[in-house]
């Protein structure tokens, strides 16, 4: 009774029963159902692996920062991954937080052990000789339906879980696009999931290009052959038998055929980056590269590829300069001009 009082006297009710443990397995039931599957299965390994084994068994208003902090200490120590540790303590303060916000603790004691985000690795991308010589490799020596998906994936700069997910229903070859619909995860590369994309911006149409186009007329051909009754139905790439190609396989042959070509070694996701790393090369505008990548800001373009950008801002001050000297030289014929007014 005097714990209850107590709490209803501060606006926070901590429930000495409740044990680290026993709390972090509720907080991830209640979120199974927001997160996708592959962003689930991270927490949960996380929670049952390091969190519950190192703090599962202190009540929950008895967890202190400096518990917290002795742990990733260790972890250091013992020479555990920084991006390892990084995601196993953002996971608990992500945990705690839901805590404070539903009035169960009064602070986060997580909220200052999170040790900094690792940077990111910087990604390889191929320029257009390179993956147009791996687009050459694969129609010589394969010409199968991993051909054209690499085709569209370079063509269009769609993620691997939106070209596994692609549905026939939602290309449209008379218009000359499709929509991203769907997206393809597979948990621990053995549960498949379908499910919509992570961002409301990556819900949305896409152009295709007339070697897009190409490529998806002949896997319409083949598919439509080998039909019963010609229709086009089902996913547009996948195994013989319509089920899902798995994203692991498709890696492992990116990376056969990459070696064979003797072309720089890249990911999946890396042949999303070329795209648009082409596109930047390129000079096409970065918010257009933005809008076609179909991120949800311009910044996330910047973010991602603002080192490709440096050719674009030379040519810019050059640009600036050039103009800045043309109108001089214009002020010293034919004397001053009137100024520019610029009108919010």
């Amino acid at each position: 009774m005097k714990a209850v009082l107590n709490g209803e006297l501060r606006g926070v009710y901590e429930d000495r029963r409740v044990t680290v443990a026993s709390f972090l397995r509720g907080w991830l039931a209640a979120k199974k159902e927001e997160l996708a599957p592959n962003t689930y299965a991270g927490y949960a390994d996380c929670v049952e692996r390091d969190l519950i084994p190192a703090f599962g068994h202190y009540r929950l208003p008895d967890l202190r920062p400096k518990q917290i902090d002795a742990w990733v200490s260790a972890q250091q120590k013992a020479g555990r991954g920084r991006v390892t540790i990084y995601r196993v303590v953002a996971t608990l303060r992500n945990a705690l937080n839901h805590a404070v916000r539903s009035w169960r603790l009064r602070y986060n004691p997580a909220k200052h052990s999170v040790p900094p985000k690792p940077r990111a690795a910087e990604r390889t991308c191929w320029n257009p000789d390179e993956a147009a010589a791996f687009l050459r490799h694969n129609a010589a020596h394969y010409a199968d339906r991993l051909t054209d998906l690499f085709e569209v994936m370079l063509g269009t700069g769609m993620r691997r879980g939106e070209i596994l997910a692609l549905h026939w229903s939602d290309v449209h070859l008379m218009d000359r696009k499709l929509y991203v619909r769907w997206t393809l995860a597979a948990v621990n590369n053995s549960e498949i999931h379908f499910g919509e994309p992570k961002t409301e911006a990556s819900r949305a149409w896409i152009s295709l290009s007339p070697r897009v186009m190409a490529a998806l007329h002949r896997q319409a051909a083949l598919q439509m052959a080998a039909h019963p009754n010609g229709r086009l139905e089902g996913l547009v790439f996948a195994k013989p038998d319509g089920s899902p190609l798995r994203p692991q396989w498709l890696l492992d042959r990116l990376r056969k055929r990459t070696t064979e070509a003797g072309l720089p070694k890249i990911g999946l996701h890396d042949l999303r980056h070329t795209a648009a790393s082409i596109m930047i090369a390129e000079d096409i505008p970065v918010a257009v590269v933005s809008k076609t990548m179909r991120h949800s800001t311009l910044a996330i373009t910047i973010n991602l590829y603002g080192r490709l950008l440096k050719d674009s801002a030379d040519e810019a001050v050059k640009a600036l300069s050039t103009a800045l000297d043309r109108a001089d030289a214009h002020h010293v014929v034919d004397g001053p001009t009137r100024a520019l007014r610029f009108v919010a």
